[in-house]
């Protein structure tokens, strides 16, 4: 800090007395006031002239003064200067001299006394001063206890920094150098603000007091004041009201900016833009307001009385303004004396309202014309058998067509609803109707990026249902994605069909004894097979090369020489007809084979000629015929044996049951263990060759067409109950424990009962027979859409995969390494009840894992037969 001299009014009093200066400065404001300019010489004055006016100097000059005078009179005594003098004047000069001596050394003595009674003032006057000095003391803490920067200048110096305590301030520096530079830490604007100020200052003595803002964001007072011809520029923090102050001026500033650069972007816009009072009149428009409106200023604008919105739009434009809602139309405005379509935007403001109008003609040319464009596209689209679905940018449905929604058996509704791709597929996948895989969310991630990477997607998904899709996906200029599905599965199936024809077709006729050949339209050989080779004992290389017909007929000919025939087929190949008829016909050839053959046009203009040997078939035709009707008669024999046989063998071994029921019974007496235990066995046998005969006589019910079912609502855990109840009594015997599971949806199916329960019943006879002592059975019911679908499990010996066909026919019975061994009835029954009911049955079987026997009954198709 720059060191400064305080001079009081005592000093400056000294310095005045000395400096005979009539000016006397009671006070420092005083002092300010009267010496503006002046003050600082006074005080270098005073401080030099202060050291002649000591009491030591001047007793000491007045000394000195004295010894020279005295000196000065001995010298001319002595030199005879007063040689004319009389002597008596001698002593009267002595006299003198000691005289004028005494007087000097009088006088310096009381010169002295005088100032060191000055140098001692009295006690009152010390008071003073004390006074003085507190009351300075009190006001330099006063200055030193508030937070500033106080700097001055004085004419023709540096600035001085005499107070610096806001260092705390964020963005004020602390040397004194960098705080000179307000450039450095100021903003740009509050540096210019402050060096403008500082100017005026220097310059005319004006006074200012500024809110300046620094780099770091914070504020401070800057006040400038000229005080006894220094300029003085103090720095405050701004807090309180002052920081309010700052913060609204800031705002202000920013608010202004804002305005003018809004005011001159809406200025340069090429659409119209106006502002309008409380009152409703305008009170800015840009310069397209005024093009459009055709007037020079807003003045002009206003007193024409022009509107670029007619009265009746304007008035309902102020309502819907008034209200607080934003108006939005689009009108037929006058623009440039033209009418055109406009988009007109009117916003609220507080007591004010601003608007717009966006010429739109050339967009709503263009988007009717898009619009066309569009909904031609779109009915197009809807036509095409394939499924197409396009996603916007933000990967929501926009668009899809009848064939989409048909293909994936989705809601119209649901999908209006422009779901994203990605809830799509998971609404297909909770249908299970996408392709099962590992790791849904990686393929699910894998088919919604790939498009959106600019690579055209592919893929093929085959479907739970049996379906094949083909998935294309390709990304829009608009960064949406359009998706397109193929029902592939009947092109796939056709071509699959197609192919396996073709190779059928080729391996056929090569294997066939039958000789085919076709002739394309022009004569020539198009294809032919070995047996055409063989019957007319040709060259396949000869054929290969497609030789005319009439070049084949003149080499069949050494073999055959018919001539009727050989034209006949050379006019069905060659010649032009309304309409060709097909023909056939026989040839005996000379060495007395027989050779039919047959001649068919074919659609696309080429012929077909077929030739077989029948010369063995004439000959075992007439022995097939008579051993097909021998069979014919032994298996009506043998149909009508059994059935007799059945129904004759059926009342004695009713009477063989009741008996051994009676036998058991203790109204006929007791029976020791032994009797009971050969009763047991005969009612058991007795039983078991009652259901060989009942099965016998259902397949003959059967075959017949006559076994009626007798449908009803049937409740599948009633036959699941009184199916295991039949079988309980064996399962015991047999050691095997039946697990049950029936499923809470299974309800109820139509049906006949008692051929429902039949068939559980065998499946369970033929579990337990396979099972081991110990193992389990399990039977479980569940409902699969329109199906129940029954299954009985076991963990027996298993059916190889070659005798799993087998299994189904009649008195088909094998033990397959088991004591089980039946009629070979049961499963064939089975089935023949199963597709009475219009259901299906099938087998799952290993060797050593056991055999699972699935039922499917369908639901659906018997409840319509009952309700017929």
């Amino acid at each position: 800090m720059a060191k400064h001299f305080i001079v009081d009014s005592a000093a400056l009093r000294r310095g005045a007395g000395v400096l005979h200066c009539p000016v006397q400065f009671p006070t420092m404001r005083a002092l300010d006031a009267r010496v503006p300019d002046t003050l600082n010489g006074y005080a270098i004055v005073a401080r030099h002239l202060g050291t002649i006016g000591h009491p030591r100097f001047e007793l000491t000059m007045l000394v000195l003064a004295s010894v020279a005078v005295v000196g000065t009179l001995c010298v001319a005594v002595v030199n005879g200067t007063f040689a004319g003098l009389a002597v008596q004047n001698v002593a009267m000069a002595l006299l003198a001299t000691i005289a004028i001596g005494l007087t000097i050394l009088g006088g310096a003595a009381i010169l002295y006394l005088r100032r060191r009674g000055q140098t001692n003032p009295p006690h009152s006057d010390r008071k003073e001063v004390l006074r003085l000095r507190l009351e300075l003391a009190a006001k330099q803490a006063i200055i030193d206890a508030e937070p500033q920067v106080l700097a001055f200048w004085e004419t023709g110096q540096r600035v001085q920094i005499m107070i610096h305590s806001l260092a705390h301030v964020p963005g004020v520096p602390r040397d004194p150098v960098g705080l000179e530079r307000f450039g450095g830490w100021l903003e740009a604007s509050a540096a210019a603000e402050l060096k403008a100020a500082l100017d005026a200052l220097f310059a005319d003595g004006r006074a200012f007091n500024l809110l300046v803002r620094t780099k770091a964001g914070t504020h401070l007072e800057a006040d400038g004041r000229t005080a006894s011809g220094r300029s003085v520029l103090r720095f405050r923090d701004a807090v309180g009201h002052k920081h309010d102050l700052a913060r609204i001026l800031d705002q202000q500033r920013a608010l202004t900016r804002e305005i003018r650069a809004g005011r001159a972007l809406l200025d340069a816009l090429p659409m119209p833009v106006w502002l309008r009072g409380g009152d409703g009149k305008l009170d800015w428009v840009n310069a397209a307001y005024l093009k459009a409106v055709e007037a020079d200023s807003l003045d002009d604008a206003r007193k024409s009385g022009v509107e670029l919105l007619e009265t009746r739009e304007r008035n309902r434009a102020m309502q819907v303004v008034a209200s607080g809602a934003t108006y939005r139309e689009r009108l037929p405005l006058i623009s440039r004396g033209e009418r055109k379509a406009h988009d007109v935007v009117i916003l609220p403001l507080e007591g004010a309202s601003a608007g717009a109008a966006i010429d739109v003609a050339a967009i709503e040319t263009a988007r009717g014309e898009l619009d066309r464009q569009i909904s031609a596209y779109d009915r197009t689209l809807h036509r095409v058998s394939s499924g197409v679905a396009i996603f916007g940018p933000d990967r929501r449905l926009t668009f899809f067509n009848d064939a989409y929604s048909a293909l994936w058996q989705l809601d119209a509704e649901w999908l209006a609803s422009c779901p994203s791709d990605g809830e799509i597929l998971d609404r297909l996948r909770a249908l299970s109707r996408l392709p099962e895989v590992v790791n849904y969310r990686d393929w699910k991630s894998k088919v919604l990026s790939a498009p959106a990477s600019g690579v055209e997607f592919e893929d093929w998904w085959h479907l739970n249902d049996g379906r094949t899709i083909h998935v294309l996906a390709e990304q829009r200029p608009d960064g949406g994605v359009t998706y397109l599905y193929d029902d592939a599965t009947e092109r796939l199936a056709l071509e699959s069909r197609y192919n396996a024809l073709i190779d059928a077709q080729r391996e056929t006729l090569d294997n066939l004894t039958e000789a085919v050949a076709v002739f394309a339209p022009n004569g020539r050989l198009k294809l032919f097979n070995s047996a055409f080779a063989q019957i007319w004992r040709l060259s396949r290389a000869t054929l290969a090369e497609g030789p005319h017909i009439d070049e084949i007929i003149r080499q069949c000919s050494v073999l055959s020489d018919d001539p009727a025939m050989w034209s006949r087929m050379s006019r069905a190949v060659t010649g032009i007809f309304d309409r060709r008829q097909p023909s056939k016909g026989q040839v005996v050839r000379p060495d007395q084979s027989l050779i039919d053959y047959a001649i068919s046009p074919l659609p696309d203009g080429a012929t077909l000629i077929t030739f077989v040997d029948v010369t063995d078939a004439k000959r075992y035709e007439r022995a097939l015929i008579e051993r097909n009707d021998a069979l014919i008669a032994a298996d009506r024999l043998k149909s009508t044996f059994i059935s007799h046989i059945s129904y004759e063998l059926r009342t004695p071994l009713t009477n063989i049951i009741g008996f051994s029921e009676l036998l058991s019974s203790a109204a006929v007496g007791d029976l020791n263990p032994r009797q009971a235990e050969y009763l047991s066995d005969i009612s058991a046998s007795s039983q078991t060759l009652l259901t060989v005969i009942n099965d016998i006589l259902d397949l003959t019910t059967i075959d017949a067409g006559t076994l009626e079912l007798k449908l009803q609502p049937v409740a599948m855990h009633a036959v699941v109950d009184a199916a295991l109840e039949t079988v309980r009594e064996r399962a015991g015997r047999a050691r095997v424990k039946i697990d049950v599971t029936v499923a809470d949806d299974a309800g109820s199916i139509v049906a006949d009962e008692r051929r429902v329960r039949q068939v559980l019943s065998n499946l369970l006879s033929n579990a337990i027979g396979f099972s081991v002592s110990g193992e389990r059975v399990g039977v479980s019911c569940h409902r699969d859409g329109a199906t129940m679908v029954l299954a009985v499990t076991d963990n027996g010996v298993g059916i190889p995969k070659e005798q799993q066909s087998r299994v189904f026919d009649r008195f088909e019975s094998r033990s397959l390494g088991s004591r089980h061994r039946g009629a070979g009835l049961g499963l064939s029954i089975v089935k023949s009840l199963v597709e009475l009911h219009g259901g299906t049955m099938s087998l799952e079987s290993e060797p050593g894992r056991g055999t699972k026997a699935i039922v499917r009954l369908p639901v659906a198709p018997a409840m319509a037969a009952l309700s017929a």
